[in-house]
């Protein structure tokens, strides 16, 4: 199909576009990371371990806010596997879960950042 000088996907190119996109699996949870990181405490306490590991007390002092508001937002960042939990004595230290979690938070602000 030609539109006003420029060509339209034909249907080889969308099919193969198609086979390419994530599992429906892998969609839902991609909608969950990004529903969670709609809330700005989440965001805060991932900026925050992008620098390093924290426990909860240390995360409380740092953005004033509740432990259980912290405890909360924690849960579901672990739920996502987005954070990770050691437990050091009666203390529980977190930590970005991995490289492509710290790769993500690093890409976005940058994103964001030079479009200002």
């Amino acid at each position: 199909m030609v539109f006003i000088g420029h060509i339209c996907a034909d249907d080889d190119t969308i099919t193969e576009k198609v086979r390419k996109l994530p599992s429906e699996e892998s969609i839902s949870s991609m909608c969950q990371i990004f529903n969670a990181l709609q809330c700005t405490t989440r965001l805060k306490i991932l900026f925050l371990l992008l620098q390093g590991e924290m426990c909860v007390r240390g995360l409380e002092d740092a953005l004033g806010i509740s432990q259980s508001a912290i405890s909360h937002s924690l849960k579901n960042l672990r739920q996502l596997d987005l954070v990770r939990v050691n437990k050091e004595g009666r203390f529980a230290i977190y930590y970005l879960a991995d490289e492509h979690v710290e790769l993500f938070m690093s890409m976005c602000r940058e994103h964001v950042e030079e479009t200002k």
